[in-house]
């Protein structure tokens, strides 16, 4: 299903899409980096009020609108005449991709009231390994937008 009123915007609509994705991705790699540095600092203290304040800005005034620009944006592009060929598989690859984006996004969320709540849910290691999600579920979406493989 496509609407041909919204072939005439599609450059607007695919270059705004672009920058809410870059937004959203510049937030999803930030947070996690944020939760290593909260690990590290003592609890209740002057330091873990900054970043509680830190990431709860950062979630709702950057991640969040940018997650939610991105999907309404990427789904006017997929009702936009031609720009999906329902037979390729590399969408279906794509969206799965950035379903795992949005639930990781869930997570990161979840993990910042934790923190918010003066709790350690995962160590600093973890959130190392965590910062890497995002890199790595990018550049999937990324080579299957652009070589569209299969």
């Amino acid at each position: 299903m496509t609407i041909d009123a919204l072939a005439p915007a599609y450059s607007w609509v695919k270059a705004l899409h672009l920058i809410a994705v870059i937004s959203w991705m510049a937030g999803m790699l930030y947070l996690p980096r944020l939760f290593v540095y909260h690990s590290e600092v003592p609890r209740g203290g002057p330091e873990h009020a900054r970043f509680v304040v830190m990431e709860r800005r950062l979630l709702r005034a950057i991640i969040n609108p940018a997650m939610i620009a991105t999907w309404l944006l990427g789904v006017t592009l997929v009702l936009t005449p031609g720009v999906i060929d329902w037979a390729a598989g590399w969408w279906h690859t794509k969206l799965l991709c950035v379903l795992l984006m949005s639930g990781f996004h869930g997570y990161l969320s979840a993990s910042r009231r934790r923190f918010a709540a003066d709790e350690r849910p995962k160590s600093q290691r973890h959130w190392r390994i965590a910062n890497e999600v995002p890199t790595l579920l990018m550049i999937v979406i990324v080579i299957m937008v652009i070589v569209k493989p299969f």
